[in-house]
């Protein structure tokens, strides 16, 4: 395609000037580009973070966020593959096709840029270190230089699964390997490898993701509640100890850290927030589907335990990330992305009115007030994420009926794409397995109960 064609031949006369720049800047006293660390939590939705109020301590990640500034309004999609997709291209799902899980194929380097290109370009080492699911082909295709994936989902033992890919080779998990140390350590080897570089680490955890299994620390016969609490409780050890590494490295105060989650906690019990149960989960359309974490930490430039209320939607890292690095967005390619690099510098930047929300031809548009879903119902979300309250169809109140004709016009230019029959096949047999997951593990909750 002509476009992308122009925008790599840019980014060859940026790598070109990029290598001038740091032939100019090896002086101990001279200026360096931040780093920039994106840990990206699977499943961990807000109700995981005990910073959001979530019941299991998470002292680590709590850290980063009295030392840096919590994002209140954060959405992805409610579910892993459209999710990823849409934080690595800023592009929504109907624009790229990847609608859902079952939809990985829709989505080649041929129609799309990810960012790890651009960031490439632009002179940073890029590395992707966990997850990569969902997304046809590798991190390596996709712009980043070097990688370690798993397949996902339970591959944490040699007895789960025990494969994975490290720049390019297939290799197999030693016994008494567990794949979040071996994500953590290579993730640490990167780090120290580039000290001297501008880097950009890509840090999919395979945490929280179930079957929720033993941790390295979890005690014999634990119970399902308990394995999950050491599930977050294990998340939340690495994340301290990668932030420990990077000052170690005397790397903190240039390096940008950001904690989120890929979509809503899929946690088989009630999901509470100060003892509130959150209204939605992982792969639903209400609030508890989308609403995750998001914390940035940077030592000096993010203002301390600062609260931003302002709509983050995922497709905004892209323009985040270049704007930060100061790389070039993709020429002829439309980006939904939206920078809110001011707000991590504690500067009010231009936030959003909206945030749209799409998952398997389902959709909805939401701002602080009121969430349009697809289907025509208005929810108020003064609630939220608690309680969406129904806005009636025939209501009086002026502020409703000005809230549904703004997302209205938001809603007319992004329409989800139909579903068809086999992806909605896909979907429905992914959403059985899911039920009966819930149901095994409730299960073993009775069980375990027993006295």
């Amino acid at each position: 395609m002509p476009n992308r064609r122009a925008f790599l031949q840019t980014g060859a006369a940026a790598l070109a000037a990029s290598a001038l720049w740091r032939g100019a800047v090896r002086g101990d006293d001279a200026p360096r580009r931040s780093n920039v660390i994106f840990i990206l939590g699977d499943d961990v939705g807000i109700a995981d973070v005990s910073a959001y109020g979530g019941d299991i301590p998470t002292p680590h990640i709590d850290a980063l966020a009295a030392g840096g500034t919590r994002f209140e309004r954060c959405y992805s999609t409610p579910l892993c593959g459209p999710s990823r997709c849409l934080a690595l291209t800023g592009r929504y799902p109907f624009r790229t096709g990847l609608i859902s899980n079952n939809s990985h194929n829709a989505v080649s380097p041929q129609r799309e840029v990810m960012w790890p290109t651009s960031l490439k370009q632009a002179g940073y080492v890029t590395a992707s270190v966990g997850k990569w699911g969902q997304i046809c082909l590798g991190p390596h295709e996709w712009g980043f230089q070097e990688y370690l994936t798993f397949p996902g989902s339970g591959h944490y033992w040699i007895d789960q699964g025990p494969r994975y890919t490290q720049d390019g080779q297939a290799k197999l998990l030693k016994r008494d390997e567990y794949m979040p140390d071996l994500l953590h350590e290579y993730a640490t080897r990167f780090l120290r490898r580039h000290r001297s570089d501008p880097f950009f680490l890509y840090y999919p955890m395979s945490d929280i993701h179930g079957p929720i299994v033993r941790t390295p620390e979890s005690k014999p016969g634990a119970g399902p509640a308990e394995l999950y609490a050491d599930n977050v409780a294990y998340m939340d050890e690495l994340v301290g100890k990668l932030v420990a590494e990077v000052e170690n490295l005397g790397l903190r105060d240039n390096t940008l850290i950001l904690f989120s989650g890929d979509n809503g906690t899929a946690v088989f019990g009630p999901a509470t927030i100060h003892g509130r149960q959150v209204h939605g989960r992982k792969g639903s359309m209400l609030e508890g589907g989308a609403r995750v974490p998001l914390i940035a930490n940077w030592p000096g430039v993010t203002p301390a335990g600062a609260v931003v209320d302002d709509l983050i939607d995922f497709s905004d890292y892209y323009a985040t990330f270049a704007e930060l690095t100061d790389a070039a967005l993709p020429a002829g390619v439309t980006l939904d992305s939206r920078s809110f690099a001011p707000q991590i510098k504690g500067q009010p930047g231009a936030p959003r009115d909206w945030t749209y929300v799409e998952l398997a031809g389902r959709s909805y548009v939401t701002d602080k007030q009121y969430k349009l879903m697809k289907n025509g119902g208005l929810f108020d979300m003064s609630q939220a994420p608690f309680e969406e309250i129904p806005v009636p169809d025939d209501t009086k109140d002026e502020a409703a009926i000005a809230g549904r004709r703004k997302l209205e016009a938001v809603a007319a230019t992004h329409r989800a794409l139909p579903v068809d029959d086999a992806t909605r096949a896909a979907i429905r047999q992914e959403q059985q397995q899911q039920q009966r997951r819930r149901l095994q593990q409730q299960q073993q909750q009775n069980q375990a109960a027993k006295p």
